[in-house]
This record gives structure tokens, C-alpha cells and sequence, in this order.
């Protein structure tokens, strides 16, 4: 159990990852709050199911919470640190959005500005379980990681902390997904050109010669469409990511995009895979 079992931890938003998260904290000996206003009944049934507590209310949240943890779409990061900032929370704020280094310090500007510490957080592996301990990792920086991360030790989360400033975290993370989801968006993409030039069939039979790995991932990409209108954000973060380090940016951009014709799939369980995944990246 965590040493200090009163503490209260905010949560903002218990979507399926976050309310994951939540439910590690809850096993580490925290209360985790969440609000429960303009929040869809899916979002109330995950939170229930966490151990969550309603705070009903942003503000209710803000002045209870000794850490503040963010766990939302990318491109919704800022907005929920501004929407903290307002409320005036001064303890600890954590960051564990899939966003660039650049984006990471623009929130802990924001939070820091009334005088919140900042701690940069990155997710690798999908949400953490009581079945896979340690699968799960949420890498932290920043001069108050090593506080943060005695507070969250204890669940099925493995929490790591990095000796390095806020942004080493989130660039972690964007080379971490530069990979795994940009090779994905890229084997989709393949698949369509093959189907388009009407060399498909050609194309798995050489695969099951020299790529014979490339069938299983390939027929697992229904799991990616389901997640694709979640990752079109990330891949732009990514590549901001590699443009701020003067490489190009071009790979994620054109994967940001693959994303995004396959986000009619969204959390849709029987996504298909392979070639007919495939299919609609294609124009009509």
C-alpha cells in the first residue's frame, strides 16, 4: 500500500486510459476524484468502475487535489491546464498527454505561472490492469517526479522516473510512438497502394516469404482504426517533435493523416484489419 493513503489525487478525464490510471492509484492507497459535469454516461460508468469519486465539479476537484493528473486527447492538453490555471490550483500538476516536448513546457508554463510545480508525464503500453502489473509504464520528469511517483507506486502501474527536466518524459514518449503507431499508419497505407496497383494478393505472398510477421501485424490493425481519431493529434505532436529537432516531420504528418480517414472506425470493437482496413484509405 502507498505510504501516504490520504492523498487526494484529481483526474481529469477517466476516459479508458485514464480511468485506468485511476484505478492504479485507487489500488495504490490514493483518493482519486474526477468531475463527472459535461461528462458523457460512459465516462461516469469507467469512473464508477475505477473506484473514482465524483467531485461533480472542476472547482471541487482543483481545491481538493494534492496532484493533478491529465490524461486526456493531445490536443486537448492546454486547454485543460488553462482551465486549472483559472481556478488558481497551486500544488502539483502532472502532465501525461502524448505531446511534444515543446507542447509539455508551454503546460508548465501555464501552471507554473500561479505557482503549481510542474511534472512531465509519458504513457507507454495500453491501460494498466491487475491481470498485466508492470505492463504499463508512466515515466516521469521534472524536479517533483520522484514526489509523484511515491504517491502512484503500489497499483499495476510501473512508474519511472527520469533524471531530467520537464519534456524528457513527453520526448520519450513521442520517439516511443514515432515507432509503434507510425509504423502502423504506414503499413495501412502500403496495404492501400498494393490494393490500389492490384498487386495485393502478390504483395502477402512475398510477405509470407521474407516479412512473415507482417500478416499478424497487419491483420491487427483494427485495433489501431479504433484508436485512429485519438492518435491523429499525436502523430502531429510527433511531428512537431522531430521538426523542433531540425529532422523532418513529414513521416508522422502523412501518418496524422492515414489516422484520420480511418477515425469513422472510432472505438468500434470489430474494426476490420488488413486489406480491408486497408480499403478506406482509399478515395471513394
Amino acid at each position: 500500500m502507498n505510504e501516504h493513503p490520504t492523498t487526494t489525487i484529481g483526474l481529469l478525464h477517466p476516459g479508458a486510459m485514464g480511468s485506468a490510471v485511476g484505478a492504479s492509484a485507487v489500488a495504490a492507497g490514493a483518493q482519486v476524484l474526477w468531475v463527472s459535469e459535461d461528462r458523457s454516461d460512459a465516462s461516469r460508468a469507467r469512473a464508477e468502475a475505477a473506484g473514482l469519486q465524483d467531485a461533480h465539479w472542476l472547482n471541487g476537484l482543483v481545491n481538493q487535489s494534492h496532484i493533478i493528473l491529465s490524461i486526456c486527447p493531445p490536443d486537448a492538453a492546454v486547454e485543460v491546464a488553462e482551465s486549472v490555471r483559472m481556478l488558481g490550483y497551486e500544488r502539483i500538476y502532472v502532465d501525461c498527454n502524448a505531446i511534444s516536448p515543446a507542447t509539455a513546457r508551454q503546460v508548465g508554463e501555464i501552471v507554473e505561472h500561479i505557482g503549481a510545480d510542474f511534472v512531465d508525464g509519458g504513457i507507454i503500453g495500453g491501460p494498466p490492469s491487475a491481470d498485466r502489473p508492470g505492463a504499463t509504464r508512466l515515466y516521469l520528469s521534472g524536479a517533483e517526479a520522484p514526489r509523484v511517483a511515491r504517491y502512484l507506486k503500489g497499483g499495476p502501474l510501473d512508474v519511472v522516473v527520469l533524471d531530467a527536466p520537464a519534456g524528457a518524459a513527453s520526448a520519450l514518449k513521442m520517439a516511443y510512438a514515432a515507432w509503434t503507431k507510425g509504423t502502423s499508419a504506414l503499413l495501412a497505407a502500403i496495404e492501400a497502394l498494393a490494393i490500389h496497383e492490384g498487386v495485393m494478393d502478390a504483395l502477402e505472398q512475398e510477405w509470407a516469404k521474407s516479412q512473415p510477421r507482417l500478416k499478424a501485424q497487419s491483420d491487427g490493425l483494427g485495433g489501431s482504426a479504433a484508436k485512429a481519431w485519438r492518435w491523429v493529434g499525436e502523430m502531429e505532436e510527433i511531428a512537431a517533435t522531430f521538426e523542433a529537432a531540425g529532422l523532418p516531420g513529414g513521416f508522422h504528418e502523412a501518418s496524422a493523416e492515414v489516422f484520420r480517414r480511418l477515425a469513422r472506425f472510432k472505438d468500434d470493437p470489430n474494426a476490420p484489419g488488413g486489406p480491408e482496413l486497408a480499403k478506406h484509405l482509399l478515395p471513394g
